[in-house]
């Protein structure tokens, strides 16, 4: 590796910007961009609105007059989200986001408190997905409620395989449901503005209205609460950001495209629906989604409502893959910067971070059995991380607009400080409101995620003294080596063994562990009448043990220094089928834990393939 001279700590092995850009059917397009990581942010139509709607209904009917003013304020701080992220896109074509802006800008501390916050979003993003979209699937058929978190996890595997086999296959695969949601939230809305009035009430018909009877007062408070609520809306527009290194070249202009068409799609769909709340009078009622209500006031309860219904279950359900798409390329950078395992660096065929997709899969399943696939147990915690991570990258864009001073730079530092402003005021108001139902679990997540990443960092700057990265190493000497090779019998593995060791070292000894006198004779004689030329040393044990003997052994050896290095190579059957895996003996493993615990010897094993 090349940058190993100019840097003290252990690197992720590098890949070329361009690794794999021949094969470009494996990375996404503008459309595969918007199935692949907009679900979420689409998704967020069916309870961003709802969630504003609740928040003023503690005012009574005039508080839901609030509405359209609210969602109109999230619509301005999502225009200046996108347009912030079109500039993320173009500074920081690697990905990342607002780890990458905060880690140039404001500092390894700043940035790994953004990574923190979006690794939380990710996570509990796909938790919240899941379980939301199997709620409203158990709304419609009530006798699969108990079965909630087995369909969770079922709907959890299917699309972590699907991510397996590439960001754009899945894209693929999601591509149809996306444009039947978006256009069926259009169709309410378009169709709507054409009504004077609600078409039909069916849905609501019989269900208790949640509107507060003792209303309060329409204050700055409420409507903080309120606009904080409905930001949840737009959580998941980083994500186009973070994954800039998943779009077919140019990759930019791809990405900034993506994120301009997400945000317009999903300005007019939030307006639109806040809309046609104030135009239809509707009230927030028990059991009976917002999102239901529109849909039957506009298109009335016949197929179109049921459409509507079932686009809307599906895309919840497959929301999560947005943080299949951002989250893994977060961690590519994270091991990079040795703040993550660099197993988490390594890409498999059809570009896939296979290592993040799993670990996101399997902390999200913990989250879900945990919750007990409950979604009201999971929304208090939901999106207050992503507004850290908006905050952190709005403040990191001002200082990188100040020192690069392009033209027009105050225009841009100003509106990427008007956006921090507001995000940082709606972090506040969700974590202070939602702090007793949870939210201080965020709280504490944050920071202990923060101390592992610098744990681990620290972990590699030690291994990288260790191997002294960064200095030129001194002179290659030659060492006198000893190679022992442990024997149970005389076979082709043995002679194999035997054979790779002379070739390794200067010295070769055969060791057996000696249980009993007659079996041991037996070898001995075999041995004589076999000549390899290679010394066969005996260790008695009375406890027919394995392992402990061989270690102590090399370290008798150790002791005495006659040599500079001693390995040990130990030779294995390597089965052709998984099967037979369970038909050995598993000698080899015994052994190499023994020495790997006890001694310093270099441990190799020689796996001769069936």
């Amino acid at each position: 590796m090349s940058s190993a001279i100019t840097s003290p700590a252990v690197t992720a092995e590098p890949q070329p910007p361009d690794a794999g850009a021949g094969d470009e059917r494996h990375r996404l397009s503008v459309l595969g961009g918007l199935a692949a990581l907009s679900l979420d942010a689409m998704a967020s139509v069916a309870y961003g609105p709802e969630s504003i709607v609740l928040v003023l209904a503690a005012a009574g009917g005039y508080g839901l007059g609030f509405t359209l003013p609210v969602t109109a304020a999230i619509a301005v701080l999502l225009a200046v989200l996108v347009a912030s992220y079109r500039q993320v896109i173009a500074a920081f074509p690697d990905g990342g986001g607002a780890y990458a802006v905060a880690r140039q800008h404001l500092g390894r501390r700043a940035a790994l408190t953004a990574a923190a916050s979006l690794v939380v979003d990710y996570v509990l993003n796909v938790a919240v997905s899941v379980t939301a979209g199997v709620a409203a699937l158990t709304s419609a058929v009530p006798g699969l409620y108990d079965q909630r978190v087995w369909l969770c996890l079922g709907v959890l595997v299917l699309v972590t395989a699907v991510n397996l086999r590439g960001i754009a296959e899945s894209a693929r695969w999601f591509m149809v449901p996306t444009a039947v949601f978006v256009l069926s939230i259009l169709a309410i809305v378009v169709v709507g503005l054409f009504r004077d009035g609600p078409v039909s009430t069916a849905a609501a018909e019989g269900h208790a209205s949640v509107l507060a009877g003792n209303a309060t007062a329409v204050g700055a408070l409420l409507l903080l609460r309120a606009f904080a609520a409905g930001c949840s809306a737009l959580t998941g527009v980083e994500a186009v950001a973070n994954a800039v290194p998943s779009f077919r070249t140019p990759r930019v202009k791809r990405a900034q495209h993506t994120e301009t068409a997400l945000g317009a799609l999903l300005g007019v769909m939030l307006v639109g629906l806040a809309v046609l709340i104030g135009r239809f009078h509707l009230q927030p009622v028990e059991g009976v989604t917002v999102l239901a209500q529109l849909a039957d006031a506009s298109l009335g309860h016949g197929a179109g409502f049921y459409v509507v219904q079932f686009a809307t279950v599906i895309l919840l359900g497959l929301a999560a893959n947005t943080s299949f798409g951002g989250l893994p390329v977060l961690m590519d950078l994270l091991a990079r910067d040795n703040h993550l395992p660099h197993v988490f660096a390594l890409r498999a065929d059809r570009q896939v971070y296979r290592y993040g997709v799993l670990f996101l899969a399997v902390v999200s399943a913990a989250l879900l059995v945990g919750s007990g696939g409950d979604v009201n147990s999971l929304v208090p915690l939901f999106s207050i991380g992503v507004f850290v991570g908006f905050t952190i990258c709005q403040v990191g864009m001002v200082r990188h607009w100040y020192l690069r001073r392009p033209a027009g730079w105050h225009r841009k530092a100003a509106l990427n400080g008007f956006g921090a402003l507001l995000t940082g005021v709606a972090a506040l108001v969700v974590t202070g409101t939602k702090f007793t139902e949870g939210a201080w679990g965020i709280a504490v997540a944050l920071p202990l995620l923060v101390v592992l990443f610098e744990a681990i960092h620290r972990s590699y700057g030690r291994i990288g003294e260790r191997l002294e990265l960064g200095r030129v190493p001194g002179p290659v000497t030659r060492q006198r080596s000893l190679v022992v090779v442990p024997v149970t019998a005389i076979t082709r593995l043995t002679r194999d063994g035997l054979s790779a060791a002379l070739s390794l070292g200067d010295e070769v000894m055969a060791v057996t562990v000696v249980h009993e006198p007659t079996a041991a004779e037996a070898l001995r004689r075999d041995w004589e009448l076999w000549q390899p030329g290679v010394p066969l040393v005996e260790v008695p044990d009375d406890h027919r043990r394995l392992g402990q003997p061989i270690a102590a052994f090399v370290n008798e050896l150790g002791a005495e220094h006659a040599y500079d290095r001693l390995t040990v190579l130990i030779p294995e059957v390597e089965p052709a089928h998984w099967w037979q895996r369970a038909l050995q003996n598993r000698r080899g493993a015994v052994i190499d834990r023994a020495l790997r615990r006890h001694t310093d010897a270099v441990v190799c094993r020689l796996r001769m393939r069936m």
